[in-house]
């Protein structure tokens, strides 16, 4: 009797580490089927290779898998990231798709972003390194590292991001237009910050390499 549960017990771990394992292989991201799909669906905003030929649109270059797979989730379910244009994209792909496309454009590199105007750039740093203590807002580097690259999964890379993307996303998670951060984090710092200071940090953030 013994001998038998254990032989069952043993197939059991057996077939949940074959199952698991076969899982894994099968939700592996396929960065050729990314390409595709980037290629086909997202390059006329993103660019084929995610370097972005509209400053409204972002660059995804080099961004986080984790993170772009996330925001696709979150623009298909059309609730804490609300955009017509992007749940119309996203609607035909499955979830492997989304993490496809995602692998192939982190895997990107990223072509380096210049700051324009030095004023915003001066105070952004400031922002961007120190924060504001008197205000409640902490250094966007805590979370998004010194040079922007970010800290995964939840922290995106923003060095090199168009400065007019990054301020659009502040101003809407200030206006709780965008709710998809962990926390409510965004939407608590964002308030805390006036245009002029959202302005200079999305000045700084794109001239980070």
């Amino acid at each position: 009797m013994r001998a038998w549960v254990a032989g069952i017990a043993g197939f059991m771990s057996f077939m949940a580490s074959t199952v698991w394992s076969a899982d894994a292989v099968e939700k592996a991201p396929d960065s050729a089927n990314g390409e595709k799909i980037a290629t086909q669906v997202c390059a006329a905003c993103h660019g084929a290779d995610g370097n972005s030929p509209v400053p409204a649109n972002p660059n995804l270059a080099g961004q986080q898998a984790e993170y772009l797979a996330k925001q696709l989730r979150d623009f298909k379910n059309n609730k804490e990231r609300k955009n017509a244009i992007m749940m119309g994209m996203v609607a035909p792909l499955s979830a492997d798709d989304m993490r496809d496309v995602a692998a192939y454009y982190s895997a990107q590199k990223p072509k380096p972003g210049v700051a324009q105007n030095k004023n915003l750039v001066d105070a952004g740093q400031k922002l961007y390194r120190g924060g504001n203590s008197a205000i409640g807002v902490p250094a966007c580097a805590a979370c998004h590292g010194p040079n922007g690259s970010g800290l995964p999964p939840q922290y995106p890379r923003v060095a090199g991001q168009f400065a007019e993307y990054t301020s659009l996303q502040l101003k809407a998670f200030r206006a709780g237009e965008r709710a998809n951060d962990t926390n409510q984090m965004m939407r608590m710092i964002a308030a805390r910050m006036t245009d002029q200071e959202i302005a200079a940090v999305a000045e700084y953030a794109s001239g980070l390499r």
